[in-house]
């Protein structure tokens, strides 16, 4: 377990993580600390508290609008999957009548050869 200290607001915390995960929360650390700035900046300083809600606020706007997202991609996947299954059926079933009408040209042109002989 490693132990980071981050910056977030202007105050320091020291905070746990896995190990190999330390840059990965000081970039979350360093993306709450722009929300926190941008938001700041928008109202002023509306003490911690409300500033802590509303960041926690527009972090969840962000992650529920990537769900959002993320469940209309996975829908285009499965549609996507859907046809590809569909076309690939068609095509097996394109290929098994090719092959068909392959064999009974190939009888014919035998039976016409046999004619010949």
């Amino acid at each position: 377990m490693s132990q980071v200290t981050v910056t977030i607001a202007g105050k320091t915390y020291r905070m746990a993580c896995d190990d190999g995960q330390e840059e990965h929360l000081y970039g979350l650390a360093s993306r709450l600390d722009a929300i926190l700035n941008e938001i700041r900046g928008v109202f002023g300083e509306i003490g911690d508290q409300r500033l802590t809600v509303m960041s926690a606020i527009t972090v969840l706007d962000q992650l529920s609008e990537t769900e959002r997202r993320l469940k209309g991609l996975e829908a285009e996947v499965r549609s996507l999957r859907e046809s590809r299954d569909a076309l690939l059926e068609r095509q097996g079933e394109v290929e098994r009548r090719l092959a068909e009408k392959v064999v009974e040209a190939a009888v014919r042109i035998e039976a016409a050869a046999e004619k010949m002989v």
